[in-house]
C-alpha cells in the first residue's frame, strides 16, 4: 500500500465509503485481464498497427465539415424543408413509441411471472402456465435482437415506401425491449397486495389491476418517455434507408457534400433530441421525487405530459398521412409469403467485395465478418467507456454550493456535448469517420464509440449524482485534489454501476454494428446490405442469425463481467 493510500483510506472508512481488498480486487483484476485480451484481439483484427488506415487528405475534409458548423444553411426554403423533415421524424418517433408501448404492455404482461402466478391462484402456476410463460419470453428474443434498420429494410421490400414502414420498424424491436422491461418491473412488485385480493375472492384480472399495476405505474411511465427519446434517434436512422424525415435529407446532403445543409439538419435533430431528453428527464425527476410519498396527489406536470403525448398521436398520424391499408392488401401478404419462402432454408452466399468487405464467401467469410463485427463492438465500447468516464465527472451536477455556479455552467456545457454526441446518428458519425479512415471496422468502431460515449456519459453522470457524497466531502475537507477525490471516493463507489452500464451498452452496440455497416463501416452489416440488394434473403437470414448469436455471446460475457465487479 502506498503512503497516499494509507492516508486516504481511513478518511474513506470514517465516511462510510467502500474500500475493496482481497477477493473483490482480485476479481476486478481478472476483469481487466479479460478486457485487455478482448482489446488486443480487436486492435489486431482492425489492423490499427498498419500504416495504411488513415487518409492524409481526409483531415482537411473533416476540418471543413466541422468549420461549416458555424455557417449552417439558413435559406428560407431550406429552413422550411428542414422544419418539415423534423416534424416527420418526430411524428414517426411518436407513432412508433405509441405502438411499441401497446405491444410492450401486452407482451410484458404475458412474459411476467406475476401474471401466470396469479393464474394459478393460491396453488401457484401450473405446468401449462409455465410453458406459456416460456413461450412468451422466447417470442421476444428475435424481435429484440434484430435492429430496427433491418426491420425497415424487410418491410420496405413488402410494403414499399409507406409511412407505416417506419412506424412498424420502430415499434417491433422497441416493443419487444419494452415488454422485457415491463415484465421485470411487474415481477419486482411486492406480491402481497395481489395475494390479499385473491384471498378476498377477487379474480386474476382484478388482483393484477389493483394489486400490481399501480406499484409499477411510475417506473413504466418514466420508461415510456425514455423510449420516446430513443425513438427520435431511430426515426432519423430509418430516414437514411429511405423512410423520410431528417435522415433522408441528411443522406442527400452528404451525397452532395453540402456541409452547411448537413449542419442545419443536424441542429434540427439535436434540438429534437434535446427536447425529448429534457422532457423525459423532467418527468422522471417528478416521479422519482414523489416515489417516497404514496399518498401524494397527481402531479400536474406528469399528467399534462401524458395528455400531450396522447394528443400527439392523431396529430402525428395526420402529418405523415399514415395509411394502414397496405397492411390489409392481398399483394402485401403475397409479397410477405414470397419473402419468407425465399428466406428458408438459410444459405451461405458470396461475401461482399470491395472496400469494407472481406471478399470471402461461404462459412469462412461469415466467420471472418462475425469476428470483425465482434472486434468493432469491442473497440467501440472501450472507446465509449473511456470517454464516458472522463466526461461523467464534469457532467455531474455539483453538490458543493460554494462552487455551484461555475461547476453548474461546466456541467451544463458537458451535458450539451453529450446530447450532441448521442443525437447525431451512428451512420452520420461513420460517414465523417470515413473521411479520415479507409472503409473497414475502424471507422465503424469510432462512429459507434462516439455515439455511445454520449449515452454512457449521461448515465454515468446520473450515477455520480445519486452517490452518497460524504466520502467526497471528507476527502475535499482534508485538502485532496479533484483527481484524488474522483479516484478514491467517486470511482470506486460508482464502478459497479459504470460496469453495468458499459456491458449493457455493449449488448446494444453489437446490434448497432448493422447500422454503420450499411454505410461502409465493415462487419456483418456490409454483408447484410449486399444480400438484401441482391434479394438473397436466405443469406440475409443466416447473417441475422449470426448477429443474434453474437448478441447472446456478448450478453453472457457482459453478465459475467457485471458479477465480477459487484
Amino acid at each position: 500500500m502506498t503512503r497516499r493510500a494509507e492516508l486516504i483510506e481511513p478518511v474513506l472508512r470514517e465516511a462510510g465509503a467502500p474500500v475493496t481488498r482481497g477477493g473483490p480486487r482480485r476479481r476486478r483484476w481478472a476483469v481487466v485481464a479479460v478486457l485487455l485480451v478482448l482489446g488486443s484481439f480487436a486492435v489486431a483484427l482492425a489492423g490499427v498497427r498498419d500504416g495504411d488506415l488513415v487518409r492524409a487528405t481526409g483531415l482537411r475534409q473533416v476540418a471543413e465539415f466541422f468549420a461549416a458548423a458555424a455557417a449552417p444553411e439558413l435559406a428560407p426554403g431550406f429552413l422550411a424543408l428542414t422544419a418539415g423533415a423534423a416534424a416527420t421524424t418526430l411524428a414517426f418517433a411518436v407513432l412508433g413509441t405509441g405502438l411499441c408501448l401497446v405491444l410492450g404492455a401486452v407482451g410484458g404482461v404475458l412474459a411476467s411471472r406475476t401474471w401466470w402466478r396469479l393464474a394459478g391462484r393460491s396453488a401457484g402456476p401450473t405446468r401449462g402456465h409455465r410453458w406459456a410463460w416460456l413461450a412468451a419470453r422466447g417470442g421476444l428474443v428475435v424481435p429484440r435482437g434484430v435492429h430496427e434498420v433491418v426491420w425497415g429494410l424487410f418491410l420496405l421490400s413488402v410494403l414499399g415506401i409507406e409511412p407505416v414502414v417506419a412506424v412498424l420498424a420502430i415499434a417491433i424491436p422497441f416493443g419487444a425491449i419494452t415488454a422485457k422491461v415491463v415484465a421485470e418491473a411487474l415481477d419486482d412488485v411486492d406480491p402481497r397486495p395481489a395475494d390479499a385480493l385473491l384471498a378476498a375472492g377477487a379474480g386474476r384480472a382484478t388482483a393484477f389491476a389493483y394489486g400490481v399495476l399501480p406499484a409499477a405505474a411510475g417506473e413504466l411511465t418514466s420508461y415510456a418517455f425514455y423510449r420516446l427519446d430513443c425513438a427520435v434517434r431511430s426515426a432519423a436512422v430509418l430516414g437514411l434507408i429511405g423512410a423520410g424525415g431528417l435522415g433522408f435529407q441528411l443522406q442527400l446532403s452528404f451525397t452532395a457534400l453540402r456541409y452547411g445543409e448537413i449542419w442545419t439538419l443536424l441542429y434540427a435533430l439535436i434540438a429534437l433530441s434535446l427536447l425529448a431528453d429534457t422532457w423525459g428527464a423532467a418527468v422522471r425527476d417528478r416521479l422519482a421525487a414523489r416515489s417516497g410519498h404514496p399518498r401524494a396527489g397527481r402531479d400536474r406536470f406528469v399528467t399534462g405530459s401524458i395528455l400531450v403525448a396522447l394528443a400527439a398521436l392523431p396529430a402525428a398520424a395526420w402529418w405523415v398521412a399514415l395509411d394502414l391499408a397496405p397492411l390489409a392488401e392481398a399483394r402485401s401478404w403475397e409479397l410477405a409469403g414470397e419473402l419468407v419462402a425465399a428466406s428458408f432454408p438459410p444459405t451461405l452466399g458470396a461475401g461482399p467485395s470491395g472496400p469494407g468487405g472481406s471478399g470471402a464467401g461461404g462459412l469462412t467469410g461469415l466467420l471472418v465478418l462475425s469476428a470483425e463485427t465482434l472486434a468493432m463492438s469491442v473497440l467501440a465500447i472501450l472507446l465509449a467507456f473511456a470517454c464516458g468516464v472522463l466526461l461523467a465527472a464534469p457532467a455531474a451536477r455539483p453538490d458543493d454550493r460554494r462552487r455551484a455556479r461555475l461547476r453548474g455552467l461546466v456541467a451544463a456545457a458537458v451535458r450539451l456535448l453529450l446530447v450532441v454526441l448521442r443525437a447525431v446518428p451512428p451512420p452520420v458519425w461513420a460517414l465523417v469517420a470515413l473521411f479520415v479512415f479507409v472503409p473497414g471496422i475502424l471507422p465503424g468502431a469510432v462512429a459507434l464509440g462516439v455515439y455511445t460515449a454520449g449515452v454512457l456519459g449521461r448515465l454515468m453522470a446520473e450515477s455520480i449524482e445519486n452517490l452518497d457524497r460524504r466520502a467526497a466531502r471528507a476527502l475535499r475537507a482534508q485538502g485532496a485534489s479533484g483527481v484524488q477525490v474522483f479516484g478514491y471516493a467517486v470511482l470506486p463507489a460508482a464502478a459497479p454501476r459504470f460496469a453495468a452500464y458499459g456491458t449493457y451498452r455493449w449488448e446494444v452496440t453489437i446490434r448497432e454494428t448493422v447500422v454503420v455497416g450499411v454505410v461502409g463501416g465493415g462487419g456483418l452489416g456490409v454483408l447484410l446490405q449486399t444480400q438484401l440488394a441482391l434479394f438473397d434473403y436466405g443469406g440475409a437470414v443466416t447473417t441475422i442469425g449470426s448477429l443474434l448469436v453474437l448478441t447472446m455471446l456478448v450478453d453472457l460475457v457482459g453478465t459475467g463481467l457485471r458479477r465480477a465487479v459487484r
